[in-house]
């Protein structure tokens, strides 16, 4: 058994719908990642098990290469480039199911189409602050992924029985790679309940591991060096790593979406780093990355200086100034900000 986390009113609301709908369109965020297309299509398969007639995944765009193995990921669509078909989509369906994002914003230009859309709306997630635009809101900002809601909604609605294998496998992966691996947002036994019952459903994890992390080009790996060797600079007195890259740096390693995955949790590897921060120049804006160890909270400068957020150990944000404004607001921010945080 696990805790019933999710309140039980919420529940008894988004069954009721689920119920009397037979077409759904389920939404995530812009750059997808394990989390987002992993709940996302884990709900899918749960929902056509379930004998709804029509069920769509509507992405902004297209998540990475290596998520692109994950069952159902090849019936995807992507609003930058099938925006006729996304928009018929959300324009007639009766329910859409909004995942792993907690406002309209973070889901680009499809954010206005939502909102306008006829069709009922449940939003479940596990990130700070959640827009009142949903009929059902289902926030819980202390589960460590959206995955793993899913998992336990289904479970609550009853229908643990219709969680097949393709749906377990996109499960389990939102909830290995929204924890590093279970590194870090993963302490909490219940985890590794649903973990032992996703393998008892028949998944591979060493499998779906090496899918998702020993299959990056050789362009990715060179990167990663590129980064380490020339890109990160240390903070030593403030326990802080920095890795930055501009468009142009990328330029030679011939960057695709995702190849930037997880290069921000390396500097974590060294001795007496407790913080670490990506800079990532992308077309109108710098993309930030934020993670942490311990107790040290990545997600509070996300929020105060970048007007992102996140969990304690995993954050995000955007800077819509120059490369190098962005590096000195940042610097100029760090003694304070660790100072206040640093661990006692």
């Amino acid at each position: 058994m696990i805790t019933e986390v999710i309140a039980k009113e919420e529940i008894a609301r988004a069954k009721s719908i689920i119920y009397e709908v037979n077409s759904i369109a389920i939404v995530t965020h812009m750059s997808p990642d394990g989390d987002a297309m992993g709940s996302s299509l884990g709900l899918l398969h749960f929902l056509k098990a379930l004998g709804k007639e029509t069920v769509a995944v509507v992405v902004p765009n297209k998540a990475p290469a290596f998520l692109q193995w994950m069952p159902g990921a090849e019936d995807v669509i992507s609003y930058e480039t099938q925006q006729e078909e996304a928009e018929l989509v959300l324009s007639n369906t009766e329910l859409i199911v909004c995942l792993d994002f907690n406002t309209l914003s973070r889901i680009g230009m499809m954010g206005e189409k939502v909102a306008m859309a006829p069709a009922k709306k449940i939003l479940l997630d596990h990130h700070l602050y959640p827009a009142d635009f949903a009929d059902v809101i289902m926030s819980y900002p202390y589960i460590s992924s959206t995955s793993e809601l899913v998992f336990r909604l289904i479970c609550r609605m009853g229908h643990f029985m219709d969680i097949n294998k393709a749906c377990a496998e996109c499960i389990y992966t939102g909830m290995m790679t929204d924890t590093g691996n279970f590194s870090y947002n993963s302490n909490q036994a219940e985890i590794y309940t649903i973990v032992s019952e996703l393998m008892k459903l028949g998944i591979d994890k060493d499998d779906i591991y090496r899918k998702v992390f020993n299959t990056y080009s050789a362009d990715r790996m060179r990167l990663m060096g590129y980064c380490l060797y020339k890109k990160m600079k240390l903070y030593p007195e403030y326990k802080t790593a920095l890795i930055t890259l501009t468009g142009k740096e990328l330029f030679p390693f011939h960057f695709q979406p995702g190849d930037a995955e997880g290069l921000v949790n390396l500097p974590l590897s060294i001795d007496g780093i407790n913080f670490s921060v990506m800079m990532r120049e992308d077309k109108d804006k710098i993309k930030l990355s934020f993670r942490s160890q311990g107790k040290f909270p990545a997600n509070i400068l996300a929020a105060e200086l970048f007007g992102g957020g996140g969990h304690l150990n995993a954050a995000g944000g955007e800077s819509y100034i120059t490369m190098e404004e962005t590096i000195k607001k940042f610097e100029e921010a760090l003694p304070s900000y660790y100072e206040t945080h640093k661990e006692q």
